[in-house]
């Protein structure tokens, strides 16, 4: 089979040749004469060795010009040209047949084509010239429409739209190219412009030329082989002096090699042989085939999907806006329903034991992995509770009395419904609530031992925030507002109600009214049952008799009696008189539970326990309860009032954490549980809605409290731009004005490699910022304030948002104009918008961590390490190909990595060269070379690593959605 040079088509055993090339198998360059001698025009000779033709000893005709002759100048040169073929056809093809059309031949040096043109141009780039000092040029065939050039096949060759091209080095012939479904957009320009984009470009090397293969150390075969995809010719008006124009060769590897402008060719001369009838033609026909209209480049796939993302998230965010809108609308509208009530529910309670793990049953890992399997087990277990009952009426006021570890916390958080760590067993009813005719769910308000407040808020803030988010929303702000005052008032807070809660650090309320806050965030929100956890512990006589008086007020109220139940260690002789019901518990067990007053010392009287005579009564009772007789285990004493045994089909699941009560006893001890499976625990409750504002309403309201914080608290948000100015002022002059040299190439990447790590080290303040804000939001979320997700929305808005994001922008253009990087707006904003994107990843995985470790140190300590871990991975320190197979992986889950690659990809996409000079050897080549030299970048990652970060967003932010609705969560 004929073997074809120059990508020839085979006819036979010959070759049908490109213009300007003839021989057998086309591998002959013409040498003299002109395009229109076909086969019969002259070719170049060998050269001195034997092996190639050489041009250099050809001299062209007048008007014909360039490597090889092919370049026509003057309109003379094209007639004479054609004259001499002897043809009588009509020279503008197809397009005859119209007495009135000028067939006159003319010669286009312009760089726009009609038909099939030509033009011969000089390649100049220094590192070249290093390697290869003499004469290169590029000549290139460009057919439009060869159909309409003087003689088909012989002035032009191919199909419609195809490039022809070779690179002569001294007169030799190195290498040729090929390209089709050309098109030409000469609209850009109206003084001759041009731009050629074509695709499938296939290039073959002649071996043992100069460039592939006579100098082994410079073989170029393994680079020009393989180029293909995409190709554009660009050309730019020609000079009015000398009628040449300045060229671009681009595609890909050579853009990667010499920069986005390509393969640089200079002297550009072009001459187009072709009828006037065609040019009128052609030019007036802009929507022709064979000429190019459109201009505008595409957009990648991965680019559109990015933006589809983005455009589905926005629609997304405003859908979600809406319907939270109609939803409040709806909200306010309804009627008030019972959210002026409060009050009349009763609370009994049967049989209830309580659980946790003994102190021998294995390690903490394998004790918890065991009980999970064996839930409803009592095997191996320790009591806290053990079967106590009781009933507490609307109206009545009962405390829990008895020595610390007795059990009195954990009996009221299982009464208050809290999440316990161990087995509980037993009933706990609202007999008021079970009634057929009650529509709504009993709510019952805790007030925990700790005063945990918003410090920064004042004590009317702290009730609002409690009164919007827990009172109905059809109830009227300034019901809320006056239902706040009343609050106030009660409480014995209106002097001081504008004054900031404080903390350990801020100077605020004293501890006793910070006691009467948390009591009063409970009230607003109008309670049908209320438990308190040792109200008076830590307060003094007077301000624990204000708070007894205000709990005994909110009981005995004649229009809404409320049961209140309390734990009490110590109280006084007065303390102790307020409360109408007692509840004695000694080793879990209760001792006494009935009337106040003197009826528990006469009771123990009667069991032989004698009262001394001026006693309080209070202290009389600890006595018994912290050593009491064997006996009175036996015959525990109750009012009569039963309640109802109710048993559940769901046990409590077991956790973590032990109460602080212990009994010390183990199961088997006590003769009173004969099995080993405990029977089940049942909390009644009635179905409804779990909060009572809208999500809307919730986020609004966080937002508030939010902003509030960050406006007083303002020396957080100024240490942070502080910070962040002073940082990017020392790295810009750490990298101030950074060259273009391989060196100074190596900078910039350091640079944004710093930038990336800055940003890594620095969002472990958001860790610490959770970790500090946690028990806040457990006993707000405990109590049904709001939703976590709306939490976690309020958050990122007023912390990510002004304390994370700003600075990160301030750092990064500040160090950005100092460098010297791209000085043009669009890669500065992509620029900030991945450092953006790096922030907000980084801020949420260190949300992640603080959710997923109670212990803020083990987070941070994590947090550390996997940021050494990106700096490792991200291509700066190590080439990532170098690294050994089985870790090399870990690669594609680093962050860093993504970023810092966009990062230097945008700032070697804005056409960045690098000039330098290696052991006296000039070097001026694309910066792109070098990035994928020294650090495996690719140049065409930029987008991927943009959707690759937004997953590393939405995955992270899903995780903390995930871990705070799961396991950031009260569990006592």
């Amino acid at each position: 089979m004929t073997t074809c040079e120059n990508y020839g088509v085979p006819n036979g055993s010959a070759c049908d040749c490109p213009t300007g090339f003839g021989g057998p198998s086309c591998a002959l360059p013409g040498c003299g004469g002109n395009i229109f001698q076909g086969s019969s025009r002259s070719l170049a000779p060998a050269s001195s060795s034997g092996s190639f033709s050489n041009l250099t000893a050809c001299s062209c005709e007048d008007g014909w010009v360039g490597t090889g002759c092919n370049v026509c100048q003057t309109a003379n040169a094209c007639q004479s040209a054609f004259s001499s073929t002897g043809s009588n056809q009509g020279v503008d093809g197809s397009l005859t047949g119209s007495g009135d059309q000028n067939i006159t031949l003319v010669c286009s040096v312009a760089p726009r084509v009609y038909a099939a043109g030509q033009m011969s141009c000089e390649v100049q780039n220094p590192t070249l010239q290093t390697i290869y000092p003499l004469k290169s040029t590029l000549n290139i065939m460009r057919a439009l429409n060869p159909s309409l050039t003087p003689l088909p096949n012989i002035t032009g060759f191919g199909v419609s739209g195809s490039l022809y091209a070779q690179l002569f080095y001294d007169g030799v012939e190195q290498f040729y190219c090929t390209a089709n479904s050309c098109t030409q957009d000469p609209s850009n320009s109206t003084d001759g412009a041009s731009e050629w984009d074509c695709q499938n470009l296939q290039c073959t090397c002649i071996p043992n030329t100069s460039f592939c293969g006579a100098v082994p150390t410079t073989n170029l075969t393994g680079v020009i082989n393989p180029l293909d995809g995409a190709l554009v010719v660009s050309c730019a008006a020609p000079s009015a002096e000398n009628n040449t124009a300045t060229c671009a060769f681009k595609q890909a590897t050579i853009q990667s090699v010499f920069g986005s402008s390509g393969l640089i060719l200079s002297g550009c001369t072009f001459g187009e042989c072709v009828s006037q009838s065609v040019i009128d033609t052609v030019s007036s026909n802009s929507t022709g085939s064979t000429a190019a209209t459109g201009g505008g480049k595409s957009l990648s796939n991965g680019v559109i999907a990015g933006l589809a993302v983005v455009a589905s998230l926005i629609a997304l965010a405003l859908l979600f806006l809406v319907f939270g809108w109609i939803r409040q609308r709806r909200a306010r509208r309804s009627p008030p329903g019972t959210g002026d009530r409060s009050g009349g529910v009763a609370v009994g309670w049967t049989d209830l034991s309580y659980f946790v793990p003994s102190s021998g049953s294995g390690s903490r890992l394998g004790g918890a992995f065991r009980q999970r399997h064996r839930k409803g087990s009592l095997n191996d277990r320790k009591v806290v509770l053990d079967a106590v009952s009781g009933h507490v009426a609307p109206g009545e006021m009962m405390a829990i009395m008895g020595p610390s570890g007795a059990g009195k916390t954990t009996l009221i958080e299982i009464l208050a419904g809290k999440q316990k760590s161990g087995l509980t067993t037993g009933a706990v009813t609202f007999p008021a609530a079970m009634d057929s005719t009650a529509t709504r769910v009993p709510h019952v308000g805790f007030v925990p031992q700790q005063d945990i407040l918003p410090p920064m808020l004042t004590v009317r803030e702290a009730l609002l925030f409690a009164a919007h988010l827990r009172l109905p929303e059809s109830i009227r702000d300034s019901e809320k507002s006056s239902r706040v005052d009343d609050v106030l008032e009660k409480l014995g807070l209106a002097h001081i109600c504008d004054v900031r809660i404080g903390d350990g650090e801020r100077r605020g309320i004293s501890g006793g009214e910070m006691r009467r806050v948390s009591i009063g965030l409970e009230l607003v929100a109008k309670p049908d049952l209320l438990i308190l956890d040792e109200p008076t512990s830590g307060l003094d006589s007077v301000s624990a008799a204000k708070v007894a008086a205000v709990l005994h007020e909110l009981a005995h109220d004649p229009e809404n009696p409320t049961a209140v139940i309390a734990s009490i260690h110590q109280p006084s002789s007065q303390l102790y008189q307020t409360f109408d019901q007692i509840l004695v518990l000694s080793h879990g067990r209760a001792l006494y539970s009935g009337r106040g007053g003197f009826t528990p010392a006469e009771h123990f009287s009667a069991q032989g326990i004698a009262y001394p005579e001026g006693y309080n009564v209070a202290d009389h009772l600890l006595d018994i309860a912290s050593d009491p007789p064997v006996r009175l285990f036996g015959t525990p004493q109750h009012d009569g009032r039963n309640t109802e045994k109710v048993l559940s089909s769901e046990a409590l699941p077991l956790g973590e954490d032990a109460e602080k009560g212990q009994a010390g006893k183990s199961v088997d001890r006590f003769s009173n549980i004969r099995s080993l499976e405990a029977p089940k625990f049942k909390q009644s409750r009635i179905a409804g809605p779990k909060y009572a504002a809208t999500f809307l309403t919730q986020l609004q309201v966080l937002s508030e409290r939010e902003w509030k914080i960050l406006r007083r608290d303002y020396t957080l948000f100024f240490a942070h731009i502080a910070v962040a100015c002073v940082l990017g002022v020392f790295c810009g002059g750490l990298y101030y004005k950074t060259g273009i040299t391989i060196a100074g190439f190596q900078s910039r990447v350091g640079c944004l490699f710093f930038l990336g790590a800055l940003i890594a080290f620095s969002s472990l303040s958001a860790l610490y910022n959770v970790v500090e804000i946690r028990p806040l939001f457990l006993r707000e979320r405990s109590a049904s304030y709001y939703s976590p997700t709306a939490w976690l929305l309020s958050r990122f808005l007023f912390d990510v948002v002004p304390l994370r994001v700003i600075p990160t922008i301030i750092v990064a253009s500040i160090t950005y104009w100092m460098v010297g990087l791209a000085h043009d707006a669009a890669h500065f904003f992509k620029f900030l918008f991945i450092l953006v994107l790096y922030t907000l990843a980084m801020t949420l995985f260190n949300f992640f961590l603080a959710c997923v470790f109670r212990n803020g140190g083990i987070a941070i300590l994590l947090s550390a390490l996997l940021a050494l871990y990106q700096m490792t991975y991200a291509g700066f320190f190590v080439h990532l190909n170098s690294i050994p197979p089985v870790l090399r992986w870990l690669q594609w889950l680093c962050p860093l990595k993504y970023t810092l690659e966009a990062l230097s990809v945008n700032e070697v996409g804005s056409g960045l060269m690098i000039q330098d000079e290696l052991s006296g050897v000039p070097v001026d080549v694309s910066a792109t070379l070098i990035m994928q030299t020294l650090f495996g970048f690719g140049q065409n990652n930029y987008y991927r690593d943009v959707l690759v970060l937004f997953a590393f967003i939405a995955g992270f932010g899903l995780g903390v959605i995930g871990i705070v609705w799961l396991r950031v969560r009260e569990r006592r």
